[in-house]
């Protein structure tokens, strides 16, 4: 009868069996753009080594940049072996953000993840990514990119860690970020759709634009220093003026994405900031002549300012790729 329940033998009332709760899938797509690099088939391997959480599972999206598929054999028996599906797509033209884009465009999943060719993830990496992500509700999150030095880097160097790429926090808030550790929610309105412009593909700092324009157009970022990866360092790499044109491409890229508007006055305004900080790092670089260490700090800061500089007096980035 309506309204009646069934009297137990013992004069309890029997538990409820409520059927176990499905958990919703979450899923990844990793994209790794390549450009004649063995060290993919490491960076697959490490991929494969996550250890993710219950109900979440990846994809690695592989996007060859050559002119030729030159990728394609290496990583098709790379895939053969790994227990996470992989996809190769050829996407070429020298571009970077050609490549971005096809990832972006591959991609099907909640979440997309960006690692480099050349570098080795650590098996917590993407569980940390996603963690921090979903428990701060962000659009993107960001990761440290360690630098692995050989025994003979210059002490100087390896004490300061110019190699590595670490995410910054400007007054609290991160602005921007880069493409070789983050995560992305691309389900996210602010996310969906954007792309890395193709004019940024020849210049460089496609990435820093990029999520400059997500975090001024209201994305949510933030940092996670758990979720690390590891880049051996180029032995090409590990020389003072190497060192000099990266913090001055990463002061242009700064300098050109961190203006809402560049106008006379703010133009100005930012150049005669540079000028006085330029000032300060050659002060502290002459006080500090009798360190190698402590006055190639300064100077490499001062090459940083002065790409800012640079970018307030140019209307564009020239090409370097």
């Amino acid at each position: 009868m309506h309204g009646m329940g069934f009297a137990h033998p013992s004069g309890m009332m029997p538990a409820v069996q409520t059927p176990p709760c499905e958990v919703a899938e979450v899923t990844i797509d990793i994209c790794v753009c390549t450009y004649r690099r063995p060290s993919i088939e490491a960076t697959l391997r490490s991929l494969d080594a996550q250890k993710l959480p219950t109900g979440v599972t990846a994809r690695a999206i592989v996007i060859d940049n050559d002119e030729t598929p030159s990728a394609r054999d290496l990583v098709e028996r790379v895939a053969n072996t790994l227990s996470m599906p992989v996809t190769y797509i050829h996407a070429p033209a020298n571009n970077i953000s050609i490549a971005r884009n096809a990832g972006l465009e591959e991609a099907k999943a909640e979440w997309i993840a960006f690692i480099d060719d050349d570098e080795e993830a650590e098996p917590d990496w993407l569980a940390s990514l996603l963690q921090a992500a979903r428990l701060k509700k962000l659009d993107a999150v960001f990761g440290p990119a360690m630098a692995v030095y050989p025994e003979d880097a210059p002490v100087w160097m390896r004490n300061q860690d110019y190699h590595s790429n670490i995410p910054q926090r400007r007054g609290g808030v991160v602005q921007t970020g880069h493409t070789c550790n983050a995560l992305l929610r691309a389900s996210s309105s602010l996310v969906r759709g954007q792309r890395f412009l193709l004019e940024k593909g020849k210049t460089g700092g496609e990435d820093t634009e990029f999520f400059f324009r997500l975090w001024f157009n209201g994305a949510k970022l933030d940092v996670t220093e758990a979720a690390v990866v590891y880049e051996k360092v180029d032995p090409n790499r590990m020389n003072l003026k190497w060192i000099s044109n990266r913090k001055f491409r990463s002061g242009m890229s700064y300098g050109y994405h961190s203006l809402t508007t560049r106008n006379a006055v703010t133009l100005t305004l930012a150049a005669m900031g540079a000028m006085a900080k330029i000032g300060l790092c050659y002060i502290m670089a002459g006080l500090f002549i009798w360190s190698e260490e402590k006055r190639n700090f300064w100077l490499m800061r001062g090459m940083f300012h002065r790409g800012v500089l640079a970018s307030t007096s140019s209307k564009a980035e020239p090409e370097l790729y």
